[in-house]
């Protein structure tokens, strides 16, 4: 992996990680469109450039983090069942991850659902921010884990979830955001702790194409939230819904062309 290729998938990442259409997807086109080799390396940079998504929220939102005791409590409410159902069924979902076809599939599936969004809770478009109960942390918890599929996208699952809670628009993403924070953690710890057991060692310059691409994902995820949240609240999901049908189509289109597509 040369600079630009690092540069570009720390793009993609930061651009689509809190948005929903699915990152996953959005890393394999890249991925293919440069030919970045499928080594150690490449697999230990994309889990690890989560880290620098992962601060851009706690830096946008640094008051929230630190208003109340209350508010990780729920967070952890939240994040409980995707936990659970991690340790539980984590040899199922290492399959589905082998698989290009699913991403394929759940970009168009979601696509689909998020056109149809925008009705389905359009009586709770202009509700005002609401107390967020222990019991609406926890359905959207349950949501989150519909996003062990890949291509289904957790930003998407979350925010469904918070929005059959009667959350508005707004507040649903902003929820799906603080959620992402101990979520994205412990599975990018996880991964890297992986990596580290089965003995994988950086070189100087990979080390240094790591810490730039934490950076470059950091800087664009902290301009794709604050675009996605004002977008979100003026126009809705249909255009989500559209890009990720195109998104789908296109992996799927390469898939059965027999291009070598793989879950970087």
């Amino acid at each position: 992996m040369n600079i630009i290729q690092a540069i570009v998938l720390a793009i993609v990442e930061g651009l689509t990680e809190f948005l929903p259409v699915s990152s996953t997807g959005h890393m394999i086109i890249a991925s293919w469109l440069m030919k970045v080799p499928n080594s150690d390396f490449t697999k230990f940079f994309t889990v690890g450039i989560q880290f620098g998504t992962i601060l851009s929220v706690v830096v946008l939102y640094f008051r929230r983090f630190f208003q109340s005791v209350n508010f990780y409590v729920k967070l952890f409410v939240a994040f409980i069942p995707a936990a659970v159902f991690g340790v539980l069924f984590s040899h199922q979902i290492d399959a589905l991850l082998e698989s290009v076809l699913t991403v394929g599939i759940m970009l168009l599936v979601g696509g689909i659902i998020f056109i149809l969004l925008d009705n389905w809770f359009r009586a709770t478009e202009n509700n005002r921010d609401k107390e967020i109960k222990y019991d609406n942390a926890f359905v959207i918890g349950l949501f989150q884990c519909l996003a062990m599929i890949p291509g289904t996208s957790r930003s998407a699952s979350t925010i469904i979830g918070g929005l059959t809670q009667k959350l508005n628009k707004k507040q649903a993403a902003e929820f799906s955001f603080f959620l992402a924070v101990p979520t994205m953690f412990a599975a990018t710890a996880k991964k890297m702790y992986d990596f580290y057991k089965e003995g994988i060692h950086l070189s100087s310059e990979e080390w240094k194409l790591f810490g730039i691409g934490n950076l470059v994902g950091f800087i664009v995820a902290i301009i794709a939230i604050r675009a996605f949240i004002g977008y979100l609240t003026k126009h809705g999901f249909k255009m989500f819904g559209w890009y990720r049908i195109i998104v789908g189509a296109v992996i799927l289109i390469l898939y059965f062309m027999g291009h070598d597509l793989q879950l970087v």
